[in-house]
């Protein structure tokens, strides 16, 4: 076989799809070469770019570099850009160089169509590559903060005015992206986040037109409550930098639109020579073929090849990767023989979601809400990556994803994330309270009478026969080994037995401690009020940690409690691991599965503005 030359160009979903396709069919066959050219070294993940524009992840995290995808396969990586298709010669022509071809697919997808309106492209933001999410992120940031220190009240409304034009998969996720980040945005700038308002723009007469209306309509009274404007049959005929111009002749004060009305085909496409159909796509045949020309492959959202009549193929991920893989197919069966297979369009629903903690999806037939809904977009951005063999970026996907969000912006808010509250600590929270509770246990009813009772499942309603005879809650025998204390009161001898105390880490205390302790217990009455004290505290701090109830003091009071039962010559080495475990759980352990979840935050707000008051971006107290 005569060697053959596999061009393509793009390396977006599409793109790499077939580049892993043909990879694999060729990857033992040196006749066969395949170049993947891009103008970025990167393959980009379209479907999350609304993520890095409202800094929910940060924007390497939809980022995936060529050579993680394609090292130790044939494909050829070429960062280029292509300026020319020479169909008779057959050759790509780049910036930096030109490259042979036998077969070509082309799958450099679309860009923003703004149908012609006048402003878009001088005073919009549009959301279709990883530079224009950045770009879009860095100016809302930069006009929060400027706008917080503007006191002219119009200036100001209009730059925290925020408005997306278009209701579609991006500008639905966009807008939900922003109605989480503004609370961020808001208390970075010391201002109310009521300050900030959203608009979506349709110029249709309903929103996400993608999905039956039952979902959209949940779609849309979740962000009508989350306070989202939404103006339906308001198409936008002007663009301004301070406001957008609507067909009613309304006008929108706005420093910010942001345009995901539309997609059009690549306007890089428009001089090679081949067919059109609907905003400019590429038409082809049922196997991805150009219609123009043998052995060119159009795919991805390039391609305009009609499944009905009337009904293109949709700009998704889905068709996307199916377009590739049927164009890698033609082309085996042209190089190494078979029936080529027909394009058929195999979808299995549309989602959306709405800021990380909602969505709308309808899974071939299932309909689903809420978390339900984003945690499935979540299984199919995995599944991707299992697509596209890339175990590295899956793991990295679940870390961006879920462990270093902020703000409760992800399906688990902040029980997963890294930030202050560890999820890895919860088990050694559980074990440490468990302890105190034990030691609590053995103090209130008796040693002898704990270790029965807890022997076995069956035995434990010895519990409710009252306390023991050990107990240190009744009598007055003081329980504590102290010397002083049991040459002072009879009955002190049982207490230093052995049996009530393991083989101390201390054989005595030392002496400035113990001179200490005699000024705090002086006394057997002293002691036995102290020892009865201690056990409800024993008890506390194994109920908070079990809980996640104020864990920060309940782990600080148990490392000081065995670090005095340490000196105190009473803690023995089986238990001196509970003091690294105590340290271990400062660390905001209760915010994981814990009460502290919930508590700590609203007492930090409350008592925070109470002592210190609200914190403003300008402040015009009257004298």
């Amino acid at each position: 076989m005569a060697n053959k030359n596999i061009v393509i160009i793009g390396a977006g979903y599409a793109g790499v799809h077939a580049a892993q396709k043909l990879a694999k069919k060729y990857k033992k066959d040196d006749a066969v070469t395949i170049t993947l050219i891009d103008r970025h070294s990167y393959h980009t993940m379209m479907t999350e770019l609304h993520e890095v524009a409202a800094h929910r992840v940060e924007p390497e995290a939809i980022q995936f570099d060529l050579r993680r995808l394609f090292n130790r396969t044939k494909v050829n990586l070429v960062t280029d850009n292509v300026t020319h298709v020479d169909h008779d010669k057959k050759k790509v022509l780049t910036e930096d160089g030109e490259y042979d071809f036998d077969y070509l697919i082309l799958g450099m997808g679309g860009e923003p169509n703004d149908f012609g309106t006048p402003g878009v492209g001088e005073n919009g933001f549009t959301l279709w590559s990883w530079e224009d999410s950045v770009k879009l992120r860095e100016h809302i940031e930069k006009t929060v903060s400027r706008a917080a220190l503007v006191k002219d009240e119009a200036t100001r409304r209009a730059m925290l005015t925020f408005t997306v034009c278009g209701s579609g998969f991006t500008g639905i996720e966009m807008v939900g992206e922003l109605v989480e980040w503004k609370e961020r945005l808001a208390k970075d700038n010391k201002i109310d986040a009521e300050e900030i308002t959203l608009y979506v723009v349709e110029a249709a007469p309903t929103i996400l037109n993608m999905l039956e209306r039952r979902d959209a309509d949940k779609a849309e009274a979740y962000l009508v409550k989350n306070g989202v404007k939404i103006l339906k049959d308001s198409p936008i005929v002007e663009v301004k930098k301070e406001e957008i111009v609507l067909k009613s002749g309304e006008t929108i004060p706005t420093h910010t639109l942001i345009w995901t009305a539309g997609v059009k085909a690549n306007s890089d496409t428009k001089d090679y020579g081949m067919s059109t159909g609907r905003a400019g796509r590429l038409k082809v045949n049922q196997y991805m073929e150009s219609e123009d020309f043998d052995n060119v492959y159009v795919i991805g959202d390039l391609a305009y090849y009609e499944e009905e009549e009337g009904k293109p193929t949709p700009q998704i991920v889905e068709a996307a990767e199916q377009t590739g893989t049927t164009a890698a197919k033609s082309i085996i069966a042209e190089i190494s023989g078979g029936e080529k297979e027909a394009y058929e369009g195999k979808y299995h629903g549309t989602m959306v979601s709405i800021g990380a903690r909602y969505g709308v999806a309808d899974l071939m037939g299932v309909h689903l809400s809420g978390w339900f809904a984003n945690f499935m977009k979540h299984m199919v951005n995995l599944y991707y990556f299992f697509g596209i063999s890339s175990g590295y970026y899956m793991v990295q996907y679940i870390r961006h994803e879920f462990f270093e969000t902020k703000d409760k912006r992800n399906i688990f808010r902040d029980f997963l994330t890294r930030y202050g509250n560890v999820l890895w600590s919860f088990p050694l929270r559980l074990f440490v309270g468990g302890f105190w509770l034990v030691e609590a246990g053995m103090k209130i009813w008796g040693k002898d009478t704990w270790e029965q009772a807890t022997s076995s499942f069956s035995n434990l309603g010895q519990l409710f026969n009252g306390l023991g005879e050990g107990s240190w809650l009744v009598g007055s025998t003081v329980r504590m080994p102290f010397e002083w204390l049991q040459t002072a009161t009879s009955g002190a001898s049982e207490a230093g037995e052995a049996s009530e105390w393991a083989t101390p880490i201390l054989s005595r205390m030392p002496g400035i401690f113990e001179w200490f302790m005699q000024i705090v217990m002086p006394t057997p009455e002293v002691a036995v009020f102290m020892q009865k004290f201690m056990v409800f505290v024993e008890l506390a701090i194994g109920l908070a940690l079990v809980a996640g109830l104020f864990t920060w003091l309940a782990s600080a009071a148990s490392a000081a409690f065995l670090v005095t039962f340490t000196l105190s010559a009473m803690l023995g080495w089986d238990k001196v691991w509970a003091l690294p475990a105590s340290i271990a759980l400062l660390n905001g352990s209760g915010r994981t599965l814990g009460l502290d979840y919930w508590v700590i935050p609203y007492l930090q707000r409350k008592l925070g503005n109470w002592w210190y008051g609200k914190e403003q971006s300008i402040y015009q107290d009257k004298k």
